[in-house]
């Protein structure tokens, strides 16, 4: 399992609510999806119209045990919430790589399974889970009552909107499918090379470890986890971010790290277009303009109209 884990903040972190979705019978011959004998309700049809018939992706947001990590007390995502973040999955993610893709590619590589749940995987070192993929099938996004607030922006008072939304959501889900790209077609043994010597798995978030980190040439304190952290925080931070943010990085990190942060990047972007053929900026460039329609409150979050 892929882990991608952030420090937790100190401020006030406060329980929510969330549900899941089983298997039971196939929509159709052509689907791998099977659902439950409930009755479906307004959701349930726009999820079958939006995620299963066109991607085969199921997307559960009622409770599932099974689904949940058990080290952790885990809660259900609220109804409400779980709409929300849906329609965030598939403007910033899934819409976004059928544009620069296409909609093969989506079909093809996608994870078919998303789980969500209400409140974040707190760890006992002071770090939480945002996230987690399993498989290359599927991604668990945690925190999902948090979105409102995310939204507003009143949930960190060093985040906006869109950093917020990248930050503890979006970040984490461009974070885990790199690595279920790379458990497609592995990334360049190049970029393990590049700061052999400088990962230090679990001990990232502990000093001196959690601090100068660009200087020694990794996008994050948490890209010094191992090389394939390295890789995933290297993609999915640059995606999310626009330009100016990725430059004050590079200046932060001095003439040595930002030589190091480059070579990566290089290497990150040589894979995409190579083995997927996707120009990194130009995928940049549709994620942030995306963000940028969320922020403007120009998507409808709550909708459940079906096309």
């Amino acid at each position: 399992m892929k882990k991608y884990i952030v420090l937790a903040l100190v401020s006030a972190l406060f329980a929510v609510t969330f549900s899941s979705c089983r298997k039971d019978e196939p929509l159709d011959k052509d689907s791998i999806i099977v659902m439950d004998n409930y009755i479906q309700n307004d959701f349930d049809k726009w999820l079958e119209a939006n995620f299963v018939n066109p991607y085969n992706i199921n997307f559960k947001y009622r409770y599932q045990i099974d689904e949940s990590n058990r080290s952790y007390y885990t809660i259900p995502a609220s109804y409400d919430n779980a709409v929300i973040m849906a329609h965030l999955v598939k403007y910033l993610c899934i819409d976004s790589y059928d544009e620069v893709a296409g909609v093969n590619f989506t079909r093809q590589y996608f994870p078919k399974m998303f789980f969500v749940i209400g409140e974040w995987e707190y760890n006992n070192n002071g770090t939480m889970i945002l996230g987690t993929a399993e498989g290359g099938k599927k991604i668990l996004l945690t925190g999902v009552n948090w979105i409102p607030k995310v939204l507003a922006g009143t949930f960190n008072p060093n985040y906006d909107t869109a950093r917020g939304l990248n930050h503890y959501y979006i970040k984490t889900i461009h974070h885990e499918f790199t690595h279920i790209l790379n458990q497609t077609k592995d990334f360049p043994v190049e970029f393990s090379q590049i700061t052999p010597n400088d990962y230090v798995a679990s001990d990232w978030s502990n000093s001196p470890y959690n601090v100068g980190y660009l200087e020694r040439g990794f996008i994050s304190s948490y890209a010094q986890h191992s090389d394939r952290e390295d890789f995933a925080e290297m993609m999915s931070i640059y995606v999310t971010n626009p330009q100016e943010y990725w430059d004050g990085l590079l200046i932060e990190a001095g003439a040595a790290g930002a030589t190091l942060i480059k070579a990566k990047l290089d290497l990150v972007k040589s894979y995409m277009k190579v083995t997927f053929d996707i120009d990194l900026d130009q995928l940049r460039a549709t994620i942030l303009r995306r963000q940028e329609d969320v922020k403007a409150g120009q998507v409808d979050l709550t909708s459940l109209a079906i096309n």
